[in-house]
């Protein structure tokens, strides 16, 4: 009898699914169905497999109460968010579909007299997807799509926080065109998933989930000589300027930090504000954070939902309490909230915060936001680059000029202006450091899920 995976809703700890594990005997029958699959799907035209997937996507739109329900009881998001997971996920696939014929062309070199050239993007064969719980669509779309359009197959690994949406993805993607094992969802140990990596014909990895996790993948690929595509979280940072909009920027950087319990790899974890509006920013966070309220995640009226687990709320709470000690101070929440059988955490503001302390330096997963006053732009870029993480960071400002100047200074993969924690899928999201490596989305996604051949004919 197989082990069970079980699932408990992270606000009522009851149980919200029971699951079977795989045993590596079952991931090969389901590694066989896809690698027949692909020796088909590979030989579509291009134009059918984008109408395919495209009608695929209606599978979310027609179930989207179920996906959103499951999304909240499952990870814990608030109710009246969760849905718009799915508006996101339509977003990046519709457009992924849009430009993947320019993507996947074949380039014609110029003419050569007495020769023909060309690059092709073929196909890799077989992807090996492992992704987050924290955004379980939109992880997953990202790689999901542009590996069925340029003709590969997909083995999914769901988080075992999300396995339902795993379920959803199999559903909608996994028979097209009449070609049945497109996609795969296995539900595995770690054990098994480097024995999956190590011991079948996988072509490619796609992982998002933590700098332990990442550096673990890398022992198994690198067995096989194949690059991942990691994304690994990050320590983002905003800049608030002295000619930003105050109130906006207060806004929109509290939503970075809070929004989703504070649970994104892109959201914001340290703010740094220039002194002269050091205060005023201050002053118009606690009133954006006044109007959090936190509470069953069925509930519309809660916008601020339970930590993923109580070890979550544990590691925060240390992480704060520990920044006390050291002369920080919390302007508003600052400890755990224990309703029902759920792990909140208080949506927290710290000032007297400094640039070494923990809080500023590692990644915690939780709505929380230090922040510390700057002398000048230079010494935010100083600041901003002080970190084991590069993925994203934000300048506010009405000048472009300064921006473009930041821009260039600070190394993570996207820099914002007057914005944070969105991904355009025209950009390819990417970071650098310990924030990963690789891109996805863009025209770039598609190079990850191909490779290259060059044909070289003499006529």
């Amino acid at each position: 009898m197989s082990q069970m995976l079980k699932v408990k809703n992270p606000y009522s700890q009851e149980s919200v699914g029971e699951y079977h594990f795989d045993n590596l005997e079952s991931v090969k029958s389901k590694f066989n169905k896809v690698k027949e699959a692909q020796k088909i799907w590979r030989k579509i035209p291009l134009e059918k497999r984008i109408t395919e997937v495209k009608n695929a996507l209606d599978y979310f739109t027609k179930n989207k109460d179920a996906v959103a329900r499951d999304i909240s009881m499952q990870m814990g998001r608030p109710i009246s968010q969760a849905g718009g997971e799915i508006g996101g996920l339509l977003e990046r696939a519709n457009y992924l579909c849009s430009i993947a014929a320019e993507s996947l062309k074949t380039v014609t070199l110029p003419e050569k007299p007495g020769f023909y050239r060309a690059i092709e993007r073929e196909p890799l064969g077989i992807i090996f997807i492992i992704s987050a719980w924290n955004f379980p669509l939109l992880v997953t779309i990202n790689s999901v799509v542009p590996a069925l359009l340029a003709g590969n197959v997909v083995i999914l690994k769901h988080s075992s926080q999300t396995p339902a949406i795993g379920e959803h993805f199999q559903k909608a993607f996994n028979n097209l065109a009449g070609v049945s094992g497109l996609l795969q969802q296995v539900i595995v140990d770690h054990e098994t998933t480097g024995k999956i990596i190590e011991d079948l014909d996988i072509q490619h990895v796609v992982f998002t989930g933590s700098v332990n996790g990442g550096a673990q993948i890398l022992k198994h690929t690198a067995k096989k000589f194949m690059q991942p595509q990691l994304e690994l979280g990050g320590k983002d940072a905003a800049y608030v300027a002295e000619d930003a909009d105050i109130a906006a920027a207060a806004a929109t950087v509290v939503d970075g930090a809070m929004f989703n319990s504070g649970q994104s790899c892109c959201g914001i974890e340290r703010a740094y504000v220039h002194k002269s509006v050091y205060q005023e920013f201050i002053n118009q966070c606690v009133k954006v954070i006044a109007d959090y309220k936190l509470g069953d995640p069925a509930d519309p009226k809660t916008n601020l939902g339970p930590l993923v687990s109580e070890k979550a709320a544990h590691f925060v709470d240390d992480q704060v309490k520990n920044a006390v000690k050291l002369g920080a101070k919390v302007l508003t929440g600052g400890k755990i909230s224990k309703i029902a059988a759920g792990f909140f955490f208080e949506p927290t503001l710290m000032t007297d915060v400094k640039q070494n302390m923990d809080i500023m330096q590692e990644e915690n997963f939780a709505p929380v936001l230090p922040v510390l006053p700057v002398d000048s732009i230079e010494q935010a870029i100083t600041f901003v680059n002080d970190s084991q993480y590069g993925l994203t960071s934000a300048i506010f400002t009405k000048d472009m000029d300064k921006a473009k100047v930041f821009a260039a200074q600070v190394n993570t993969g996207t820099v914002f202006m007057n914005r944070c924690d969105y991904l355009d899928p025209a950009l390819p999201w990417t970071g650098v450091k310990n924030s990963g490596s690789g891109s996805a989305l863009s025209h770039l996604g598609f190079l990850s899920v191909t490779r290259a051949k060059a044909i070289h004919f003499k006529k």
